[in-house]
């Protein structure tokens, strides 16, 4: 199958274009007990970059800083490389124990987190830096005005949030509009088929307010790559199968048994149907995919030349339907409500339980 990750698209409402499968570079480095050693990290790296891809993701805290010093270390060698791609970063984690302020969103940490991140990356810039996860001892307008500051300053291009929770996401990008510093352009969430509550407040809020979704784990840790089934719960040799075991219950063997068939259907593996049904979700500008081997990257990869039909999706739709909490089931019911039994879009109403005035007993 061959493999085209030209069709670039633009993150949230900015005019930075990325690939639709971004390069997840958090096994880089085998310095956790699992992961991809030097030379391997190099083969990926490459594949990926002449399959046409142009993102790539990494962390501070990532193998101990390992794997931003991996990359670093390759990218330095060949500055056309690095001129041609997006390359992405995170601060907040906590590196040094015992050091109360080596972790967190303050002004402190940031500079000193952007100061050794571009140290190791061996790079004048970042191309797009996240908040790794929520701090919430922090003042978000401290965190907001130091990150104006380093792009006003060059050393960082775009920023964005990860993990961070709807409402204070909303509150960071209004601050942002108010004082005119540079806005969040994007959103890294987690999103599967296994994991879809985010539809609920942080994907509608990211669409609302112009920030481009990068989901991660878009396989649930190798839940969705087929090999973990209700006959081998254990998924075989795996030197990450408790991550992935430890989400197994009926639900997402339903969902397994369902995408296995919509697999055999598509004529692809599991792992690129699930890819390829989360990359056509509203909102979703570049899916994060990581990868041990070359050959495990170029599978995942040819997920871009999979397109599921319509009966598929509605498929995986309903067997992954997510429970919400209030108000969003009664705010579905509302929702007819308000069309007063026409057709909106398509959608004919249900009647409201309390009966509803006709013309004649409008007061």
């Amino acid at each position: 199958m061959t493999i085209d990750m030209h069709q670039y698209v633009t993150l949230g409402r900015s005019g930075l274009r990325v690939s639709p499968l971004c390069l997840g570079a958090m096994t880089f480095g085998t310095d956790w007990g699992f992961g991809s050693d030097l030379e391997t990290s190099h083969r990926v790296l490459d594949t990926y970059l002449d399959a046409g891809g142009n993102f790539i993701d990494t962390a501070n805290v990532y193998t101990k800083g390992h794997s931003e010093k991996i990359l670093g270390d390759h990218l330095c060698k060949h500055p056309a490389k690095r001129d041609r791609i997006v390359l992405a970063t995170k601060w907040c984690g906590n590196m040094f124990t015992g050091d109360p302020n080596a972790g967190g969103a303050s002004r402190k940490n940031i500079l000193d987190s952007v100061h050794h991140s571009l140290r190791r990356l061996q790079t004048d810039y970042i191309d797009l830096l996240w908040m790794h996860f929520w701090d919430a001892l922090t003042p978000i307008d401290e965190t907001m005005r130091t990150l104006d500051d380093l792009v006003r300053a060059g050393k960082v291009r775009y920023i964005g949030f990860s993990d961070t929770p709807a409402w204070k996401c909303a509150q960071a990008q209004m601050l942002a509009q108010f004082h005119g510093w540079s806005p969040l352009v994007a959103l890294q969430i987690e999103y599967s088929l296994v994991e879809r509550t985010v539809e609920g407040d942080l994907i509608p809020m990211a669409q609302e307010l112009g920030m481009g979704i990068t989901p991660w784990s878009p396989l649930k840790g190798g839940v969705l790559t087929g090999k973990f089934t209700r006959d081998n719960p254990t998924g075989g040799d795996s030197t990450r199968g408790d991550w992935a075991t430890g989400a197994l219950n009926d639900r997402v063997f339903n969902i397994i048994d369902a995408l296995i068939k919509v697999s055999k259907e598509a004529g692809c593996t599991p792992a690129q149907a699930a890819l390829a049904w989360l990359r056509a979700k509203p909102g979703v500008s570049s899916v994060i995919i990581g990868a041990r081997t070359s050959k495990q990257l170029e599978d995942n990869l040819a997920s871009a030349q999979v397109e599921l039909h319509a009966n598929l999706v509605q498929m995986l739709d309903d067997v992954s339907k997510p429970s919400l909490p209030f108000p969003y089931q009664f705010l579905e019911r509302v929702s007819l409500a308000t069309q007063g039994g026409t057709t909106v879009n398509g959608r004919p109403s249900e009647p409201w339980p309390l009966a509803p005035a006709n013309d004649d007993e409008r007061w």
